[in-house]
Order: structure tokens, then C-alpha cells, then sequence
């Protein structure tokens, strides 16, 4: 857990209150980054504590929502906060639900008993802790959000007015969420199996490398650079999220096939 705070560029906090909750989440936001590269390299995603710690620290990669949730849990609860992991269905383009467990998020309670909604596997998300229970506007970097009750007893998460994803408050085990992870690495329906991705916040906006385009948001300004060949790809994995690959995945979409992403605009498990 050293290595990982050393990772993130962050020291051990001497409390486990929401100051240093909102400092660690920052930091992983800006360290560690988005990715999906392991389903079409052909990587078993391993829902395992120890793989997923292995995986950010020691081959100092990033990963989707399970891996980089399941590995920050871990390091939360190594410094004294209370973790819980909680199933959402995230919403697509069209206001409709997805698959159960389609998505994995963070209920941290510090210290003083304060509950907080955390996501560091989202994309391009809140950047900060959201206060679990409160039901008004909470005002993020990333945009306004708001927690809303349904009458199910589930929680919807909307960014800027939009909902991203509904929430079971029940916390789960990690091997639950195996059969969510298994269906967006396999199913053709799976976003994560139609377009690459790979993306991180920024101290100035956000840098996305998807397939052979590269997207840098500097203060709201968005610019895009088609690569020219493998090997400034690979210089982008390496210069802007610190991967260094040995081969690059294959892009889906050179073969015909269509992303729905536009740097995170669509689902983010």
C-alpha cells in the first residue's frame, strides 16, 4: 500500500477524514487512468484485491470501473475508512438502464461517520467525494450533481441534470460483480467491445487517447491529433498515462465497427 500511495503521488494521511479522502481520490483521478485495453489485448480481468493492486501499482496500469474502484477500495481500507462496494446500472444515450452490476462505485465512511459517494472507475466524472445523503445540488469541478431517492429505495446519480447511473445501497462482495465484468469483456453489446479507450484527468482538463486519436481538453478548449503511425501511438500511451505496451490492441473500429464514445460521453463502466 506504500507503493500504491507512492503511485498516486500522495502520503500516508494521518486521518481518515474526508480531507484526505478528497485528496486521495484527486490524486488517483490524476495518476491513474481510465482504460479498456485489457479486453481487447485479450487480459483476464482477475476481481481479486491483490491482482487488481498488482495490476495499478506494480504494472502501473489503469483499468474500467471494477479494477480501479476494486483496487482503490482496497487502499481506503488500509487507511482506516470504512468501505462498502455498491452495484449500479449505468444509464445509456436513450435514459434506459443497464445490466445489473453494470457498474461498480464506492460508499467510504470517515472517520467522524461522514458517508461519501466515491468513484474513481467512472471516466470523466465528479472529481471529489459526493455526500451520500444529501439530496440536493452538490457543486463538483466536474459539473452539479445531485442524489435522488427512487421509489424502489435505489439512489439515481445525475451530472448536470443528466442521470448516469442507479444505485443499490446494499454493499456487495468483490466476486459479485465478476458476472458484470465477464458480460462487458465478452457480450458484442458491450461498449467497451466496440471502441478503445484510455483516459485521465489532467491538472488543466483531460487527455484521451482513443484508437489513433489523441483528445486534450486544456481550460474547456478540446483539440484532436490523429497519430500518425504505431509507434507515436505507443509514444502517446507512454508520454500522457505512463503505459508502456508492447504491442498495441487492436481498434475495433477500423474494422467497420462503431464507438459510442466521444472522450467518456458514454457509459463509463
Amino acid at each position: 500500500m506504500d507503493a500504491y500511495l507512492r503511485r498516486i503521488g500522495a502520503e500516508r494521511p494521518r486521518r481518515a477524514d474526508l480531507e484526505a479522502l478528497r485528496d486521495l481520490q484527486v490524486r488517483h483521478l490524476l495518476a491513474v487512468p481510465f482504460e479498456n485495453l485489457s479486453v481487447h489485448l485479450r487480459e483476464e480481468i482477475v476481481l481479486e484485491e491483490a491482482a487488481l493492486v498488482a495490476k495499478v501499482v506494480e504494472r502501473r496500469r489503469g483499468g474500467f470501473c471494477y479494477e480501479l474502484n476494486g483496487a482503490f477500495a482496497a487502499l481506503l481500507r488500509d487507511l482506516g475508512f470504512g468501505v462498502g462496494l455498491l452495484q449500479a446500472q449505468v444509464y445509456d444515450e436513450n435514459g434506459l438502464l443497464g445490466i445489473p452490476y453494470d457498474h461498480l462505485a464506492l460508499l467510504v465512511e470517515t472517520e467522524d461517520g461522514g458517508r461519501w459517494l466515491v468513484d474513481v472507475g467512472f471516466g470523466d466524472n465528479s472529481h471529489h467525494p459526493l455526500a451520500f445523503d444529501e439530496r440536493g445540488d452538490q457543486k463538483d469541478p466536474a459539473g452539479t450533481f445531485r442524489i435522488i431517492a427512487t421509489d424502489e429505495g435505489d439512489l439515481d446519480v445525475h451530472r448536470d441534470g443528466k442521470p448516469q447511473y442507479r444505485l443499490e445501497t446494499r454493499p456487495h462482495p468483490l466476486q459479485d460483480f465478476r458476472g458484470g465484468a465477464w458480460w462487458h469483456s465478452t457480450s458484442p453489446r458491450s461498449p467497451f467491445l466496440k471502441s478503445l479507450v484510455c483516459s485521465r484527468l489532467t491538472a488543466d482538463g483531460r487527455v484521451t487517447l482513443s484508437g489513433r486519436e489523441l483528445v486534450r481538453t486544456v481550460r474547456g478548449e478540446r483539440g484532436r491529433e490523429r497519430l500518425a503511425d504505431d509507434a507515436a501511438v505507443l509514444a502517446a500511451y507512454r508520454d500522457h498515462f505512463g503505459l508502456l505496451l508492447d504491442r498495441l490492441p487492436p481498434d475495433p473500429r477500423e474494422s467497420g465497427g462503431q464507438s459510442p464514445w466521444d472522450e467518456l460521453g458514454g457509459p463509463g463502466a
